[in-house]
């Protein structure tokens, strides 16, 4: 176990840097392990699985592989833990049947353990279980099923879901990394005394990065004050192979004496600056040429990756394209591909990002198909399987930004030939398609790929035939990059909004926290178009929880003297007042002649606002769609209609 450890640490090619970063930046979650497994802990329990989540590339691994080099240097977990079985996703996966015995013994010099010491007190045995999200196999075993014989082979599912349920080794103890991913999995099998942590670069562990990595506080001042400016940035810097790749473009660019804030205001400016400064040199023209043939076959690969879901690439892929070793131990010493973590004898880019990046290059650069041999493999885990083109889309609009795309060109010398045709489909696809609700439902991808371009003329272009648009904002990010989008169309008629889990449960108990008023001020700012856009007629907002703040904004913004909404459907909605506020905005709007609330629960008290809102006069609404099992409760609306407006109302059922 030691030899097999050590060997993975030392494929992490980061240096002391990053270990001494690791160290820092999950001290919290080593303090978590270690009481965790101390059974005379208040935070321990029996059977007790802990949970450590996070994205591609958070530093599951690393912290997995510190944790078993600390044990075995006696540095944690001592008089606790006395045998460790490490199983990763990979061989279980390879895995049909198998014994408890033969699993605790895989490790050990011939295969042969103490099974009967190590299964004698399963207080002292722990079992580490990596990426439980990629294992190939339903986990949703019958507890009829299960197994307590250590020494019978049964399926793997079997075998892992009777030691993960303590059907087998009762009183073991388990550390499972996983991706959030595969949700189902995890609720499976998480207790109430389970130990729940995530990885992820809070603002402050990225403050804490930034300082180490720069060592000057200007400059990380500097670098982390234009990273904040920008959602984008900031979820790009909560991975740390991508907070590094950021901090080392920014600080090259200071190097230069460059205007990092012009030069590096998108994920496109970074990964290219990234890959130009590390592929090339001052060498001159043998120099460049050679590069650039490094990034063209570089660009193969990732294309070629993507298109047969290969994300560990064989010798073999690397030699399909044209690598030579030389060629490899260039990319590898430019941490551009590296060994993998995870796959023997097998390479990866960086960060899939880079790899999805080097594939929008391929494209515009129209290299030609390759059929890299990994991909022809009958078997593809999970994690291999790649269908979500998104960001490879999003990057080649970054790359039709003249600027963006200059970075490369000037530095391996050379042009992306597709990018005018790209730009002329892109175009006529969208005055074809961008009326066509059919064809175009949700707009938030499409949103992005502009965001990454921000070139003025060209987003106009895209954007020009939307009359209806759909977006679902999930985040800051997501508000910021639509409120950029939506002041360029236009032509927009109707807008559908779902706002989900922004301001659900924030209800500031003083005053809005920083990252709160954040979201309130994108929010504010997309409620200031429904009275701004000269051409915004309907606005359907569906599936939202809204608290008191963003309830007042909409409001506000409702009852704009300059709103000329006409129509507005409410549905899944629910509010901190009970509508009273967004009810009485309404009453406010001359505009208004349709509400609708389906499928949102009205109250006596709501009926009765309702009531008086109908009856004021500013109030233009005539015509109110309701859902069917409401319409008990607004007898007298009818009534009140007739007398209001002088004819019969309109109520639609839903």
């Amino acid at each position: 176990l030691r030899r097999k450890f050590i060997l993975q640490w030392e494929r992490h090619t980061f240096g002391k840097f990053h270990y001494k970063f690791f160290c820092d930046i999950t001290s919290d979650v080593f303090y978590i392990l270690q009481l965790a497994y101390d059974s005379t802990s208040c935070y321990s329990a029996n059977d007790l699985n802990v949970f450590l989540m996070g994205d591609r590339a958070s530093g599951k691994t690393m912290v997995v592989n510190l944790a078993v080099l600390r044990w075995i240097n006696g540095e944690i977990w001592q008089n606790m833990i006395s045998y460790v079985v490490h199983l990763t996703s990979q061989e279980i996966n390879q895995m049909t049947d198998s014994s408890l015995a033969e699993l605790i013994a895989k490790d050990w010099p011939d295969r042969q353990a103490p099974i009967a010491d190590i299964l004698s007190d399963p207080k002292k045995l722990l079992f580490i279980l990596e990426d439980l999200d990629n294992i190939r196999f339903e986990l949703n075993v019958n507890d009829s099923a299960l197994c307590s014989n250590s020494t019978q082979k049964v399926p793997i599912p079997i075998l892992l879901v009777s030691l993960l349920k303590r059907k087998m080794a009762p009183g073991c103890w388990f550390l499972i990394s996983s991706r959030p991913t595969r949700g189902n999995n995890i609720k499976m099998f998480l207790k109430e005394a389970d130990c729940y942590t995530t990885l992820q670069l809070s603002n402050e562990k990225r403050e804490i990065y930034f300082n180490s990595f720069f060592k000057d506080r200007q400059r990380a001042s500097a670098a982390l004050r234009h990273v904040h400016e920008d959602e984008i940035l900031v979820g790009l810097c909560r991975v740390t192979i991508l907070c590094w790749i950021t901090c080392t473009v920014l600080n090259r660019q200071m190097d230069k004496g460059r205007d990092f804030q012009l030069c590096c205001q998108t994920p496109t400016d970074l990964h290219a600056h990234f890959l130009a400064d590390a592929l090339t040199s001052e060498a001159g023209l043998t120099a460049n040429q050679y590069h650039l043939g490094l990034l063209k076959r570089l660009c193969l690969l990732a294309a070629g990756g993507l298109f047969l879901s290969t994300l560990n690439f064989s010798g073999e892929d690397l030699r399909c394209v044209g690598f030579t070793e030389a060629d490899v131990s260039v990319l590898q010493a430019a941490n551009i591909l590296l060994p993998s973590s995870t796959h023997k004898d097998r390479y990866k880019f960086i960060h899939l990002n880079v790899q999805e990046f080097c594939a929008a290059i391929a494209f515009l650069m129209a290299v030609p198909n390759c059929l890299i041999p990994s991909g022809s493999r009958a078997y593809k885990e999970k994690r291999e399987q790649y269908s979500d083109f998104n960001q490879v889309f999003t990057f080649i609009f970054g790359l039709l930004n003249a600027n963006r795309r200059k970075i490369l060109e000037t530095s391996f010398g050379c042009q992306l030939p597709m990018v005018d045709s790209f730009k002329w489909y892109s175009v006529g696809y969208m005055k074809l398609s961008g009326p066509d609700r059919e064809k175009l439902r949700h707009h938030m991808p499409l949103f992005y790929c502009l965001y990454e371009n921000r070139e003025e003329e060209f987003v106009k272009k895209i954007v020009d035939a939307l009359e209806e648009v759909t977006v679902y904002l999930q985040s800051d990010k997501d508000m910021m990059v639509s409120l950029y989008c939506l002041e360029y169309c236009c032509h927009l008629r109707t807008l559908k909004l779902s706002v989900q889990r922004i301001f659900q449960n924030k209800e500031p108990l003083v005053r809005p926290t920083a990252s709160q008023m954040k979201s309130l001020v994108y929010w504010r700012e997309i409620c200031s178009l429904f009275y701004t856009m000269e051409t915004l007629r309907e606005l359907h907002i569906f599936d939202n929880d809204l608290n008191d703040i963003s309830e007042r904004i909409l409001s506000k913004a409702l009852k704009h003297s300059s709103c000329k909404l006409r129509t507005l459907k409410l549905s899944y909605v629910s509010t901190a007042s009970g509508f009273e506020d967004l009810l009485k905005a309404l009453a406010r709007n001359r505009s208004l002649t349709y509400l609708s609330l389906n499928c949102t629960s009205i109250s006596l008290n709501m009926f009765s606002l309702l009531h008086d809102i109908l009856d004021e006069p500013t109030c233009q609404i005539s015509h109110l769609g309701i859902h069917r099992p409401t319409r008990w409760l607004m007898p007298g609306l009818p009534t009140l209609w007739e007398a209001k407006a002088g004819r019969s109302p309109e109520l639609d059922e839903m």
